[in-house]
């Protein structure tokens, strides 16, 4: 659980750093994009790791009927992460797509997993997101992007689909079967 909590710490250290100490930030130069993504690298892997590895301590028992609202929850977060890199008409309708989308998927996986490495992992990452909006918010003033074509978000409605197939896929692989059965 240490390992796990660790990541989860480092993560969200390596992602503050720019907001919180922008002089420091900016004194490391090109050198400290390469710090970062070893630090984000180095997180992902002890959060991955710890998970795994973490003892299962049952905290509460979800309902059966979360796992439908969880696949539901994660389709819109892939839809939503995909707004952030669309050029059609939806460009532009969120500040935060990559944010929101990490929101979504951290509130999907608490609704069905109710052990303790579960909450550490998916509300640490849930309680990151909504501190990046904050710090982010409070520091830029955001320019609206102009919507651009209908037929880009169509492109992304079939990326969202293709990816969340590859993502239960993944999952199926992993031993995790993402749907009731």
């Amino acid at each position: 659980m240490i390992l796990l909590t660790l990541g989860v710490i480092l993560w969200a250290a390596a992602h503050y750093f720019k907001r919180l100490a922008p002089d420091a930030r900016a004194a490391m130069g090109n050198r400290g994009k390469g710090l970062v993504a070893v630090a984000l690298v180095t997180s992902l892997l002890m959060m991955i790791f710890g998970y795994r590895g973490a003892e299962f301590i049952h905290v509460w028992s979800p309902p059966s009927w979360t796992v439908h609202l969880n696949n539901l929850m994660m389709l819109i977060a892939v839809f939503v992460y995909g707004m952030s890199a669309t050029t059609g008409r939806l460009r532009g309708k969120m500040r935060h797509p990559q944010l929101t989308a990490v929101k979504i998927w951290a509130v999907a996986h608490l609704l069905v997993n109710g052990d303790l490495a579960s909450i550490i992992l998916f509300g640490g990452m849930l309680v990151w997101a909504v501190g990046s909006v904050i710090l982010i918010n409070r520091s830029e003033v955001w320019a609206r992007p102009a919507p651009g074509e209908v037929k880009k978000d169509i492109l992304l409605v079939v990326i969202t689909l293709v990816t969340f197939g590859l993502m239960t896929a993944i999952h199926a692989w992993l031993g995790v079967w993402p749907f009731p059965g």
